[in-house]
């Protein structure tokens, strides 16, 4: 008993000292944080104005260690058929909590982004962000492997640790992407091959994390690198949708990849715009060395929705009972196929 009482102390000290190593935040709908990939995605997509929403939910069978929700809403500025180039704008807003001290980082960010059409198929767009990071938590609820008396952990001894404060930091980020798209068009519907190179960096200026005076531990660039495709089977119902993304921020590493299969119940025509798709789809994804993640997405028209469910395969199972973490995520998309279109055109 006292073995697995002094794990649990060990399990409660480790965990803190991952809160405070800090790291971004994730989601397992990639394609549904676009601009958490770069901010060259931002107004890089076929409509005028998007609006996304996205809430996570990790490792239920720990009391709920992890809670993360946010918004995001971008769009273009100057479109017009008549100029190859626009301005994209957008912004960010994401509350994440977790561990015994709910330690809380709210993160708002600005984009701006540059698009230009580089040929018939092809664009390109570059991107910054900037915005601001606060973080606060229950600090005095944390506990330490120093306050085990040999029973229990005792709140009430002293545990010798650093007192814990709030702050704000200033962040930045950059990013670039090209997209390649094809369509091959029909009456009553288009039939897409498009991909996309999305490059980003977060975290440019390394903010430090003042979590006590004198904290030298700063937050480390976060290197993205994300290949999204969307792959119609011509004359048929079918969509193929490979993704593959990589994230390096420190010593952390991420290999994401998989593919979604959808049927399109209903066969849009992503050109004109005249009729719109609606189809559903489902999702098989593994992030390296973690998680096996099934996805299931429903696009209606201008409305996507999205769910995902991680089942976890690292050797920190043990501790999460292999529970993962369950997302949803609502898409608001006007006008579908407008990246150099003119509004007026479809009025």
């Amino acid at each position: 008993m006292k073995k697995i009482k002094y794990s649990t102390a060990l399990l409660v000290f480790t965990l803190s000292s991952i809160f405070v190593q800090a790291q971004d935040i994730r989601f397992s709908q990639v394609c549904e944080t676009p601009l958490l990939l770069s901010p060259a995605n931002t107004g890089f997509f076929n409509g005028y104005f998007r609006a996304i929403v996205n809430y996570r939910n990790q490792w239920a069978a720990m009391n709920n260690a992890f809670s993360t929700a946010g918004i995001s809403v971008d769009g273009g500025l100057f479109k017009s058929k008549k100029r190859p180039a626009f301005m994209g704008i957008g912004f960010t807003f994401f509350r994440d909590q977790a561990g015994a001290a709910k330690l809380r980082k709210n993160t708002a960010l600005l984009n701006l982004s540059g698009l230009v059409k580089i040929g018939k198929q092809s664009a390109l767009s570059v991107g910054l962000a900037l915005g601001t990071t606060g973080t606060d938590g229950n600090f005095s609820d944390l506990t330490y492997a120093s306050q085990y008396n040999g029973n229990y952990i005792d709140p009430g001894v002293d545990s010798r640790e650093a007192i814990y404060r709030s702050y704000t930091t200033v962040d930045l980020g950059a990013g670039v992407a090209y997209d390649f798209a094809r369509y091959k068009r029909d009456q009553d519907h288009d039939d897409v091959t498009s991909f996309r190179i999305a490059l980003g960096a977060f975290h440019l200026n390394r903010p430090n994390q003042e979590f006590g005076p004198g904290s030298a531990y700063k937050m480390p660039i976060r290197w993205t690198a994300a290949l999204t495709s969307v792959l119609d089977m011509e004359d048929t119902k079918f969509t193929l949708s490979p993704t593959l993304v990589y994230q390096l921020e420190g010593k952390y590493e991420e290999l994401f990849l998989g593919s979604y299969v959808k049927y399109r119940m209903s066969t849009g025509t992503k050109v004109t715009g005249e009729k719109t798709q609606n189809a559903i789809g489902f999702g098989l994804f593994y992030r390296v060395r973690d998680a096996i993640v099934a996805k299931l997405i429903f696009d209606l028209g201008d409305v996507s929705i999205g769910m995902a469910y991680d089942a976890n395969v690292s050797s920190y199972r043990t501790a999460t009972k292999g529970y993962g973490g369950f997302e949803v995520s609502l898409r608001y998309n006007i006008l579908a196929s407008s990246l150099f279109e003119s509004r007026k055109e479809y009025k």
